[in-house]
C-alpha cells in the first residue's frame, strides 16, 4: 500500500520521493506539507539565505522544544496517576533531555536525512537532538497537536522508550552527590582542573570532585555540566565500592570538626588568689612587728622632737644662752628674763604644795 501511494504521487525529483518514504518510516504517516520537513532537516551549516534571511531549522527547533515539553508532560501525567509534581517533572526531563533526543535521532535514522555542510568533528554535537525537536515542530505545523501526540506515543514511547524504566533511572548524579554530602555534613566541591580544546576546536572542561580535601574522581566533557556529571557519577561509584575512600573522607571530616571545636583563646582561670586575707598564724607576728615598728617610730619621733627643740634653741655660739626664750609671748606684756624665771619657780612650788 505504501508503494502504491508513492507511485501515485507525481514528484519532480526522485530524491524527494525517497525523502517521503524515509519520513513515513520515521513518522508513521505521510507528510501533508513536505516543505516543513525539509526545513526541519536543514542544519544551519547547510542552510541558505533568501532575501537576506537565513533558511535553517532553528526556528522549528524552538517551536518543537515547546511542543515536545507539552506532549511528553501530557503523556507522563496520564501514565503516572497520583504521582507528585517533582516526580513528573524529573521523568519528563529524562525523556526530553538533549542526550536522549540525540540517541533517538540516531536510532530512527533522522541524522542520515540532515542537510549539513560537514559532519560534526566531535561527539559534542547536539545536531541530532536539535533536528528531532525541529521535526516535532514540523509535525505540529503539518498535523497539529494530535499529530505530535500520535508520533510520540506510537513511534517513540511505545517502541523505543520504556517510560517506567526511565522514571527509575537516575541521571542527575551531581544532584545525588550534593544530596549525599549534605545529609552526611561533609564538605564537597568541584574543582576546575583545566580547560582545553579537542581536535575539532571544541572546548573541553576537566573537573575534579574534592570531598573534605580528599580527591575524588575526575570527569572531562564538552560542557561544565557534562564534566561534573561524569565526575559525580564516578565519585558515587567509588564511595559505594571503595570502603577505604569513604573512611578517609569521614576521618578528614572528624579532624576538621575537631579543629573547628577547639577554642580560639585560652579559657580564663576561675581560681582567684586570696592573698588579701591575713592568715591567723601570721597575726601575732604581724601585730608584734607592727607594734614594734610603731613603738620604734614613736621613739624616733620623740627623739627627733627633742633634738629639734635643742637645735631650735641652740645657737652654737660661745657666750650665748643655750635656750632662746625671746619668742615666748604668753603674757601680753613683754616680760623680762627675771620675771619669767620667777613665775616659773612660783608655779613649780605651788604644784608641789598641791
Amino acid at each position: 500500500m505504501q508503494s502504491n501511494f508513492i507511485d501515485r504521487i507525481k514528484l519532480p525529483f526522485r530524491k524527494e520521493k525517497e525523502l517521503i518514504v524515509s519520513l513515513y518510516s520515521i513518522l508513521g504517516f505521510y507528510p501533508r506539507h513536505i516543505e516543513y520537513y525539509k526545513l526541519a532537516l536543514m542544519h544551519k551549516s547547510g542552510g541558505k539565505r533568501e532575501k537576506g534571511k537565513p533558511i535553517n531549522n532553528e526556528r522549528l527547533e524552538f517551536l518543537g522544544d515547546a511542543i515536545l515539553d507539552a506532549v511528553v508532560g501530557d503523556i507522563v501525567y496520564r501514565h503516572f496517576e497520583g504521582k507528585r509534581e517533582g516526580f513528573l517533572t524529573n521523568t519528563r526531563s529524562k525523556i526530553v533531555q538533549r542526550e536522549t533526543l540525540n540517541r533517538l535521532a540516531h536510532e530512527i535514522g533522522l541524522e542520515e536525512l540532515l542537510v549539513v555542510k560537514s559532519k560534526p568533528q566531535s561527539h559534542n554535537s547536539y545536531m541530532g537532538g536539535n533536528a528531532f525537536e525541529a521535526l516535532v515542530g514540523a509535525i505540529y505545523l503539518d498535523r497539529g497537536y494530535k499529530g505530535c501526540m500520535k508520533f510520540m506515543e506510537k513511534q517513540i514511547l511505545s517502541r523505543m522508550i520504556n517510560i517506567d524504566k526511565v522514571a527509575k533511572k537516575e541521571v542527575n548524579f551531581k544532584s545525588k552527590l550534593i544530596e549525599w554530602s549534605q545529609k552526611n555534613r561533609v564538605k564537597m566541591d568541584f574543582h576546575l582542573v583545566s580547560t582545553d580544546k579537542d581536535e575539532g576546536g571544541s572546548p573541553m572542561f576537566h573537573y575534579k570532585v574534592v570531598i573534605e580535601g580528599i580527591d575524588g574522581c575526575e570527569g572531562k566533557g564538552y560542557s561544565k555540566k557534562e564534566s561534573q556529571q561524569i565526575a559525580s557519577k564516578l565519585t558515587l561509584e567509588k564511595l559505594r565500592k571503595n570502603p577505604k575512600f569513604i573512611d578517609e573522607v569521614f576521618a578528614a571530616k572528624t579532624n576538621r570538626t575537631k579543629m573547628e571545636e577547639m577554642p580560639v583563646i585560652n579559657v580564663p582561670d576561675i581560681n582567684q588568689k586570696e592573698d588579701f586575707i591575713i592568715r591567723r598564724d601570721a597575726d601575732n607576728v604581724s601585730a608584734e612587728t607592727t607594734n614594734g615598728n610603731s613603738r620604734r617610730k614613736i621613739r624616733m619621733a620623740n627623739n627627733d622632737a627633742d633634738s629639734g627643740s635643742e637645735r631650735k634653741g641652740y645657737s652654737g655660739k660661745d657666750g650665748e644662752d643655750e635656750y632662746d626664750l625671746s619668742d615666748i609671748s604668753a603674757n601680753p606684756k613683754k616680760l623680762s628674763r627675771e620675771d619669767i624665771i620667777a613665775q616659773a619657780e612660783a608655779a613649780a612650788f605651788s604644784e608641789k604644795d598641791n
